[in-house]
């Protein structure tokens, strides 16, 4: 019997994670059902079970590959010289999710804002899902935490500045551009860009009165 290559291995987990994704988004994690997830994958039983235990599993890896995204998105641009400021990181870490995990509803609606809002539900009753994002956000804090330190290196933030504190209010405010997506639909990336500015020169505008 000819040997499963990994390329197809890792083909056919993305194709359960993506239609998964679908499906929860559109219905809400405990409307949807296992049969639910093998009718928009298009697979048998035991070929999703090979990959996933069931819906708490596949969920939490969505999550994780999402926190994995958003992660080497920030530690990148860390790295660049000089370093992105907000007003041009917020939008472009969402327009690489966008891309990287394009897929819509029907109504042309993008998924993911959507979908990271039932996996920050689910995970007010689950907790192996809660110990996932608890993972998955201490990497982002630290990532975002590179990002004040480049700032720092760069002249853009003070040194006595609490890096983990700017660390926690940018997750805030990307979360925050998320469940307004979610809940009243699309944000163009130029508000996105225009609010995270105006919100950066308070500061300076006070200290300028």
């Amino acid at each position: 019997m000819a040997r499963v290559s990994q390329e197809h291995l890792d083909a056919r987990r993305r194709q359960i994670l993506d239609g998964a994704a679908v499906c929860f988004a559109r219905n809400g994690f405990h409307a949807t059902s296992m049969q639910d997830v093998l009718k928009a994958v298009d697979l048998s039983a035991g070929a999703v079970y090979r990959y996933f235990s069931g819906k708490e599993e596949l969920i939490a890896a969505i999550a994780a590959e999402v926190l994995e995204t958003v992660r080497d998105t920030l530690e990148k641009s860390a790295r660049e010289n000089p370093p992105p400021t907000p007003e041009v990181l917020v939008p472009r870490a969402l327009a690489q999710m966008r891309e990287l995990r394009p897929a819509t509803l029907e109504t042309g609606e993008w998924l993911f804002p959507r979908l990271m809002i039932q996996v920050w539900t689910e995970s007010t009753r689950s907790p192996a899902l809660t110990a996932v994002l608890a993972e998955g956000y201490a990497m982002i804090r630290e990532a975002w935490g590179g990002m004040a330190r480049s700032y720092q290196g760069a002249g853009l933030l003070p040194e006595d500045a609490d890096v983990d504190a700017m660390a926690r209010a940018m997750i805030a405010l990307v979360q925050g551009f998320a469940a307004q997506m979610a809940l009243f639909g699309d944000i163009p990336p130029q508000a996105l860009a225009d609010g995270t500015r105006a919100l950066m020169s308070t500061r300076r505008a006070a200290d300028g009165a």
